[in-house]
């Protein structure tokens, strides 16, 4: 195996976003779109990269045009893609969004059998772990087939092995799954498997059978040996994060009333935590950062546009800290 020297390795599907550009249109009624890739882990890629967090990204595409489009876009971040497979069997996933002036859009996938499903743990055969500082990964890769999650499990693992911090976002895709009772099963086992946890508030209600962000942290805390940090993402409001130590803290959500599209927040709240941590920043300057690039992601259109670089951040995050003055 070959020395690597990036610092993070993020595992799952990236798809091509057929964006709608019709406002408040359905997508049966939508007539003009634009396209972008997109993905959870490839978002996280892309954050990481533009604050200079040299990153790998693990996954497989179609020998396709949506795989060759995915292909050119990563190269263009300057991530790390020597473990990115074009498989000629099976296609690149996509899917659909809405474009709405408030609240969530809806999605609608086409990503049943993709080539990202195929990802299996022989994949990992070639990468060491050990060559890296951290690695994220998210239930929706282990939704997309058995050999998928089979995958998560054995990288989750291996980070525990190795001594290597492993990050998990739950990410619920609930048409993904099965059924719910299968999901909240395996999600949880996951997340047990993981040193730091990135619930939503409101996966927390299904997964954790409750909405008071510290109960939700106690239940992951309380249950697992491995994970040492939970943080509960509370959208607007900020962020509760608790350590196994029993450190904890809520903090402010960074308020914009530019909301174009709320896709990608939580991806770019990984981002902002990740680096924080793995930069040596104290967890409550970390889970800020995480809620700064929340808060930028939701101004762009794009799953990942908003997505600062280090001085689009610190600039964002002193003039907020100004306004909070006066």
């Amino acid at each position: 195996m070959e020395s690597i020297k990036n610092k993070v390795l993020t595992v799952g599907e990236p798809m091509i976003v057929f964006s709608s550009r019709d406002l408040d249109q359905s997508l049966v009624d939508s007539e003009h779109f634009t396209t972008f890739p997109s993905g959870a882990e490839l978002n996280v890629a892309v954050g990481l990269e533009k604050l200079g967090i040299k990153t790998t990204y693990l996954s497989n595409v179609g020998d396709d045009l949506l795989g060759k489009k995915i292909v050119n876009f990563l190269q263009k971040q300057k991530i790390d893609i020597r473990y990115l497979r074009q498989d000629n069997e099976w296609p690149t996933g996509f899917y659909f969004k809405e474009l709405v002036s408030k609240g969530d859009p809806q999605i609608a996938y086409c990503r049943k059998n993709s080539a990202a499903s195929h990802l299996c743990c022989s994949d990992l055969a070639n990468i060491n772990l050990a060559d890296y500082q951290a690695v994220h990964v998210t239930g929706i890769l282990a939704a997309l087939s058995t050999n998928a999650l089979d995958l998560t499990k054995k990288i989750l693992t291996e980070a525990e092995d190795k001594k290597i911090l492993s990050f998990f976002d739950p990410n619920i895709r609930l048409s993904l799954w099965k059924d719910q009772t299968t999901m909240i099963q395996i999600l949880n086992d996951l997340s047990f498997q993981a040193n730091v946890v990135l619930p939503g508030i409101n996966e927390g209600k299904i997964l954790a059978g409750t909405s008071d962000p510290e109960e939700i942290a106690d239940f992951y805390l309380s249950k697992s040996k491995n994970t040492n940090l939970v943080v509960v993402k509370l959208g607007a409001k900020g962020a509760y994060y608790e350590t196994r130590s029993g450190n904890r803290e809520y903090i402010d959500g960074y308020h914009t009333s530019k909301i174009i599209d709320t896709v990608g927040a939580g991806d770019g709240f990984a981002v902002g935590l990740i680096s924080g941590l793995i930069s040596g920043l104290k967890i409550s300057q970390s889970v800020k950062r995480a809620c700064a690039i929340g808060s930028l992601a939701i101004q762009s259109q794009g799953d990942n546009d908003g997505y600062p670089n280090v001085k689009q951040l610190e600039r964002f995050m002193r003039e907020k800290s100004n306004e909070n003055k006066d």
